[in-house]
């Protein structure tokens, strides 16, 4: 019998498909997988994208000259409808859920030391009345550090000015240390006309209200200086401050340190009628004056009435500083002769005489010089309205019992300074 043949052996493309099952199931993990992955990322970049879709184009830069802080746009993960950053076509993205106009807080770069100084108003404490045409060479919206004169006109250069891109920040060599309302202002206005001169248009309060911060963070408040110029700040509270004599001695023990001092009668009423153009609802000057009145009771815990005992914080002073480092100028004669006590300034500073008669002209409206530019024709650059305030008038006998009060410490400051500011003869005058 035969046998039968036996069946042909199955084709090799029916080996390869295997169980068909498990080969779909790996598939459909995989592409799950894969899916997932995505959508992951996708979420990850629009998370970190969005606040840059409240920026401006990278091409864009900020008002500072810094381009637009944040990380770069990622293209080639994400499809382009998922984008939401710089690269995205218009139209534009829609406003934030705040509705502010501009760029929400989190998107700023911090802010360097110096413009926290224009940017934040409290930072400092000052007072208005203490700002100038000047202040604003810190924020860096000037190119960089301001002219060394000043400026007179926002935006332009004064006398003097320097390169922004050249030298280097330090700390400065001599300090403007006090009094309030005794000139500070004008004099450092005047000496930031010489060429050799850098000085900050605020006042730091360093040495009195931000020590904690540093000195470096000091250093970077300062302009920067070429060889040979001079970096210069003005704050007239240090004077007052019983840490800041040996905290600046500390910094640099030979810092050449400037005093403006003027009759401490007139000042402290200078001084009342500042704080009463900004809080008309303090009692009168008679009232804060006195401890009691009726028995002529002098209260020197009133700070107008305290700093003008001079000799008591002098004293201080001349526990770290020889006085041969510290200049006083009289702020009586800043007024009548301001060349000649820039002379003695310059001279102190070690400078040539550059700021002299031709720089000034006594507005008589005003009662006090102003600054002009010797080879320009413009209108002279008065201090702001803050400055020359009509004194309210006070009582003849109040006036007569501080000036009896002022005379044992003015006779003692005469004598610990070497120099006679003739404030009584001023007075027997009137």
């Amino acid at each position: 019998m035969a046998q039968r043949p036996a069946p042909p052996p199955p084709p090799p493309a029916a080996a390869s498909k295997g169980p068909p099952a498990r080969k779909l199931l790996f598939m459909c993990t995989l592409s799950l997988s894969v899916t997932y992955l995505c959508y992951s990322l996708m979420s990850c970049y629009t998370s970190l994208q969005f606040p840059l879709a409240l920026q401006e184009p990278p091409g864009a830069a900020e008002p500072s000259g810094r381009p637009p802080p944040g990380p770069p746009p990622l293209p080639s993960l994400l499809p382009a409808r998922a984008r939401l950053g710089p690269s995205r076509p218009p139209p534009p993205p829609p406003a934030p859920a705040e509705g502010a106009a501009g760029r929400d807080p989190w998107t700023r770069a911090p802010l360097a030391p110096a413009e926290m100084i224009a940017a934040q108003s409290g930072l400092f404490e000052r007072e208005p009345h203490e700002s100038s045409t000047t202040d604003e060479e810190l924020t860096g919206r000037r190119g960089g550090n301001s002219t060394a004169g000043g400026g007179g006109d926002k935006g332009g250069p004064g006398p003097g000015t320097a390169t922004p891109d050249y030298g280097e920040k330090k700390l400065p060599q001599a300090l403007i240390i006090g009094v309030k309302k005794g000139g500070t202002r004008a004099l450092l206005e005047a000496i930031r006309v010489h060429p050799d001169v850098r000085a900050v248009g605020v006042e730091p309060h360093f040495f009195d209200r931000n020590y904690e911060k540093g000195l470096e963070w000091y250093r970077n408040v300062m302009p920067k200086t070429l060889e040979g110029q001079i970096t210069m700040e003005k704050t007239p509270s240090y004077f007052v401050t019983n840490e800041a004599p040996k905290r600046i001695h500390s910094m640099a023990k030979d810092t050449k340190l400037i005093v403006v001092v003027r009759n401490p009668v007139t000042r402290a009423i200078s001084d009342y009628t500042q704080t009463l153009s900004k809080k008309p609802e303090i009692p009168t000057f008679e009232v804060l004056a006195f401890k009691n009145r009726t028995l002529g009771l002098i209260d020197a815990s009133w700070s107008a009435i305290r700093i003008g005992i001079y000799a008591l914080h002098l004293e201080n002073w001349l526990q770290y500083f020889p006085l041969s480092q510290i200049l006083f100028v009289s702020g009586e004669r800043l007024i009548v002769d301001p060349a000649g006590e820039m002379a003695k300034v310059q001279d102190f500073l070690g400078l040539k005489r550059v700021v002299t008669e031709k720089h000034f002209y006594f507005n008589k409206t005003k009662g006090f010089p102003c600054l002009k530019k010797p080879e320009d024709s413009s209108a002279p650059r008065c201090l702001g309205k803050s400055k020359g305030r009509t004194h309210p008038r006070i009582d003849p006998d109040v006036i007569h019992r501080l000036r009896k009060f002022y005379r044992p410490f003015n006779v003692m400051f005469y004598q610990m300074t070497g120099q006679d500011f003739q404030w009584e003869q001023e007075e027997s005058d009137k």
